[in-house]
């Protein structure tokens, strides 16, 4: 009941605002002086041109359309630059409920002859190919929608519009040209040289507060024009054959009209957008509840994701699987275990054996043997070696250190976008607040690595964090000879190095492109900086007040001499295992990833914060009890081998994730091109190194609570 109560609290911010704090604006006619500290003057911003069929973004100046004489930007945050966003001034500007009809924007000419201009008509007609869209916006990130109609009658309304579109040789229209049976011509493009801008207003009443924008629609359209230079938005669609030769001019122009809409209010602006995003009717269904306050109320807070139940349900499974063990069998045994303790206390341990028949009579509710042959076995068995520091100590506590960097920073970032501060309306907010919170959360992660390394049996903490904090590889021969499980790998830098040759291949491949979302000189120190002067140090300070604690103690010790594992079933081994823990995590998220792959490849808003933060805690518990359920059966099975196994069992989902993602990039996207692939799957990688650590150090410390806890309350000698 207490879930059903928290996503309902946790979906209420999200229909219920979106920016906190948004102050906004009042519009009135010119003249008006009634209405104090109000804007005449309404105007228009251009994005980034994206497509579905290319990752790669092009600033609104690449394709040559009519641009501002002005110089002065709009200052973009840090989410919005690593995103490739640029935002700039357009020579679109209205006066507030002046219409305006056919006005002449600018007029482009190309001659085909001249190797400059043949180049730039050359890059308009590939964007018209790959069917690039433009992304405009009014007054407080508010973007212009183009409405259509789609199947079943309903409108879908896109925060971007195409600037043309293509009719293949043989008459077949692609993409925007299924929209005007006159786009017919052959081996043409339809460029839309024309827009229908119409903004819709909320007057207050009872208040001097003017106007405020509520939506901006636009219609994109064509036409031939009787004059190029003095436009008449008359005519037929205008198109360019794809061998045309000689000179070619596109006039600009546009119409704006003013509406008042006494529907919708300034703070609902947003939902007519988000509610027409395409796969709404397999998200959403209705549940059968109680009154909380209103059937309104009702209807819209308790109305879930069918991942959400999907996940649940294997939640409910896990945690009967794991209540089972804990109630029943764990429970079972350690009051065997006690009072064997109790009976034959004063038995030598050398009389220990044949463990394996009795473990499995265990499981299946036999009763031990009779007090004669008193034996330890089971998971109890191996108490002497569970704690055993692992193979590559050094690799796994950084990993620890970096997961647990990545958790906390999930946790916060998710935290304040269920508030409603990372909302669409605030752009690129989402990424500069999930960049800004790692680089603070250095101290976590340097104490995480440095106290687990210590427990592991090193000594060397500043090694420890250098290799943690930089990519430079090291190994000190002195201290792998003191501690033998003591790693030859640099931790983190493995990883780092990773995905900062990832990255910078990928921005090279944007700069040679001419992206914009390949990343400036500036915005590159900006990170390096952040890292070097902030992270770094914030990893030290870590580190050192960790290594300062004393050890983690155990409730049992470890013997001098490790304990040979017997010969282990298919099933017991690591690698199955590890793939079999994998799948119930995976199956939590795959439903809501697919959503979050829509919004990064199609461009779609991605807003359903509310429901992830649920899925987020849905994943951490799945991922808990699938590692906690293998870790008990392996203990059984007398193998006390889980530090790495528990981190590689939940970590195996980023596999997943992988395999989900090259299902995804053949079945659902239309990209082409090679810098577009390279880009798709290079990103994927990092995603899969980021997302492996942070389901990896849920399921270690998840397996660490419950080893700790059960050898903790059994009588060992």
């Amino acid at each position: 009941m207490s879930l059903w109560l928290l996503g309902a609290a946790l979906l209420g911010p999200v229909g219920g605002f979106y920016l906190p704090g948004l102050a906004p604006v009042s519009f009135c006619e010119e003249g008006n002086h009634q209405v104090p500290d109000c804007k005449t003057t309404i105007e228009l911003f251009v994005n980034r041109l994206d497509s579905v069929e290319s990752v790669l973004p092009y600033e609104y100046t690449a394709f040559d359309f009519c641009s501002d004489n002005t110089t002065n930007r709009p200052s973009e945050n840090l989410g919005q630059v690593l995103f490739g966003e640029r935002i700039e001034p357009s020579p679109y500007k209205f006066k507030f409920q002046k219409p305006a009809v056919c006005k002449k924007v600018c007029t482009k000419s190309y001659n085909s002859n001249d190797p400059p201009d043949k180049a730039k008509l050359d890059f308009l007609k590939k964007g018209m190919m790959l069917n690039y869209q433009h992304h405009w916006y009014i007054v407080d990130n508010m973007p212009v929608t183009w409405c259509y109609d789609v199947e079943d009658g309903q409108k879908f309304c896109n925060p971007g519009f195409p600037i043309g579109c293509y009719v293949t040789e043989t008459g077949r229209a692609k993409d925007a040209c299924v929209v005007n049976s006159n786009f017919n011509e052959k081996d043409a493009f339809y460029i839309f040289n024309h827009v229908d801008i119409t903004i819709y207003y909320h007057v207050v009443e009872h208040e001097q507060l003017g106007a405020r924008l509520v939506a901006a629609k636009i219609e994109p359209k064509s036409f031939e024009n009787s004059d190029d230079d003095n436009p008449d938005c008359s005519g037929g669609p205008k198109f360019l054959k794809n061998k045309h030769k000689g000179l070619f001019k596109i006039p600009y122009t546009y119409s704006v009209t003013f509406v008042e809409d006494k529907q919708i209010c300034w703070a609902s602006r947003w939902d007519y957008i988000l509610e027409s995003m395409p796969h709404t009717n397999i998200q959403w269904f209705r549940c059968v509840c109680l009154t909380l306050a209103t059937v309104a109320m009702a209807q819209t807070w308790l109305t879930f994701h069918l991942s959400i139940m999907n996940s649940l349900v294997i939640v409910l499974f896990l945690s009967g699987m794991v209540a089972m063990i804990m109630l029943r069998t764990l429970h079972k045994d350690i009051a065997r275990y006690n009072q064997m303790d109790s009976v034959v206390s004063s038995r030598s341990s050398s009389e220990a054996g044949g463990s394996s028949a009795l473990t499995f009579g265990l499981l299946q509710g036999f009763a031990p043997p009779s007090e004669d042959a008193q034996e330890e076995f089971g998971w109890k068995l191996v108490h002497g070696d569970v704690f055993r520091p692992p193979k590559k100590g050094m690799l796994l506590s950084v990993f620890l250190g970096s997961g647990t960097q990545i958790f906390i920073m999930t946790l916060v970032t998710l935290f304040f976008a269920c508030l409603g501060f990372l909302s669409p309306a605030n752009r690129g907010a989402l990424m500069t607040c999930a960049v800004v919170v790692w680089v603070l959360l250095g101290t976590p992660a340097g104490y995480v690595a440095s106290r687990l390394y210590k427990s592991f049996g090193g000594e060397k903490w500043k090694t420890n964090v250098l290799l943690t904090a930089f990519l430079c590889p090291g190994y000190d021969g002195a201290e792998a000879q003191r501690v033998p499980n003591a790693s030859r790998c640099p931790p983190l830098p493995s990883l780092l190095s990773i995905v900062f040759a990832d990255f910078f291949l990928m921005n090279l491949i944007l700069w040679g492109e001419g992206s914009s979302a390949a990343m400036p000189f500036g915005t590159l120190v900006a990170i390096l900086a952040l890292w070097f002067c902030v992270s770094v140090p914030l990893t030290f300070v870590g580190a050192y007040f960790g290594f300062k604690k004393t050890s983690i103690e155990h409730p049992v010790r470890t013997n001098q001499i490790p304990r040979q594992i017997p010969e282990q079933s298919f099933y017991t081994r690591p690698f199955p295992g590890i793939v079999m823990g994998g799948i119930l995590p995976f199956g939590c998220i795959f439903i809501q990833l697919f959503f979050i792959l829509n919004s990064i490849w199609s461009h779609q808003m991605y807003y359903m914060f509310g429901f992830l933060f649920l899925v987020f805690i849905i994943l951490v518990i799945t991922c808990s009890e699938a590692t906690i359920l293998l870790c008990y059966f392996h203990l059984c099975a007398e193998d006390y081998h889980w530090q790495w196994r528990s981190f590689l069992t939940s970590g195996f989902t980023a596999v997943y994730f992988i395999v989900y993602a090259v299902h995804y990039f053949f079945s659902k996207l239309q990209i082409a091109g090679l810098a577009s692939t390279i880009l798709y799957y290079g990103y994927t990688l990092i995603m899969a190194l980021i997302f492996f650590l942070f389901s990896g150090t849920i399921g270690f410390f998840g397996c660490f609570w419950f080893v700790t806890k059960i050898y903790s309350v059994v009588k060992v000698d």
